[in-house]
């Protein structure tokens, strides 16, 4: 636990714990990521540069609120926490969903050996009914709001805050549920459950107001609603109230702005596919236009041959 107060140094400063696996796996994914990405260059196979920018700018930002005193302070002050879980559960989230994961996993693991058994195996998992489900908007937008709710308004979250196992499961909870909402919602690749672009940006408006109002209760509530964030250490001269006022405004932030800049992402998508689409409709239709006049040239000579016979 750090001893003074935040500043942006100290929250930036490297910290080594328990809970140091947490970034140590993401720095893993992302040497897999990009020993994918070369062995597709190396095949000849095109991977889009800004895929690649994004996944490794998401696990950048991972490791800068894992992997430094982000996680200490976030231990004691309810702002700095929420900090922590809007960038993991939004921010991280949206950009590694950007680099196409699974997309890259499915075009880069072998066919052959334990390759081949990895590959059956996420594709068997993709598949599944299982992840059908899990990848539902239905479903994911439960589970993002959900968790927002009931960490927070039951004693769940002080009961895992007492365990360095019981914060790295809110990490992984706080971006896996990040993952499965901007994985369905940006539909990049390989996904169990495919919505259209009109419902993709239906999911990402619900969380908005949902955001806003957990971000108003906290704002307007007058004691604390989290018990380990009641009492901060007295040296440091930060108001409990103050600092969950702090709180809800980075809730408030983090809920309209990435939810705007998704929706624009997604509606780019969208006009790009739409481009991509309506030429090679117009060809399929030429083609039939042309088939059907061919085959009214070929009645229209049998009608002229037997006639004239």
């Amino acid at each position: 636990m750090p001893e003074q107060p935040p500043t942006l140094l100290r929250l930036l400063t490297p910290q080594l714990d328990a809970t140091t696996v947490f970034p140590a796996v993401a720095l893993l994914i992302l040497i897999a990521y990009l020993a994918g990405v070369r062995s597709l260059r190396r095949r000849g196979m095109p991977w889009p540069w800004h895929r690649t920018a994004s996944f490794v700018s998401g696990i950048v930002t991972v490791v800068l609120v894992t992997a430094t005193q982000v996680m200490g302070y976030s231990m004691a002050l309810f702002s700095i926490h929420m900090l922590q879980k809007m960038t993991l559960s939004v921010v991280a989230a949206m950009l590694l969903m950007l680099g196409a994961p699974v997309s890259l996993a499915v075009r880069t693991l072998p066919h052959r050996g334990i390759g081949r058994v990895c590959r059956g195996l996420l594709l068997a998992i993709l598949r599944s009914r299982i992840a059908r489900v899990l990848t539902h908007p239905a479903v994911t937008t439960s589970v993002f709001i959900g968790s927002l709710y009931g960490l927070y308004f039951t004693p769940v979250f002080d009961v895992l805050m007492r365990s360095s196992a019981g914060n790295v499961a809110m990490l992984l909870l706080f971006l896996g549920t990040g993952l499965l909402a901007f994985g369905g919602a940006f539909a990049i690749g390989p996904w169990p459950h495919r919505a259209s672009p009109g419902m993709r940006l239906i999911e990402l408006s619900v969380p908005g107001p949902l955001h806003a109002f957990f971000a108003v209760v906290v704002m307007m509530a007058s004691a604390p609603l989290v018990r380990t964030f009641a009492h901060p250490p007295d040296t440091w001269g930060i108001d409990a109230m103050t600092d969950q006022l702090a709180a809800g405004n980075i809730v408030w932030g983090f809920g309209e702005f990435p939810t705007i800049l998704a929706t624009i992402i997604i509606y780019v998508q969208w006009v790009r596919s739409e481009q991509r689409r309506t030429p090679a409709a117009d060809r399929r239709a030429e083609a039939e236009f042309d088939a059907y006049n061919a085959h009214l040239a070929r009645l229209a000579a049998r009608s002229s041959s037997t006639t004239w016979r």
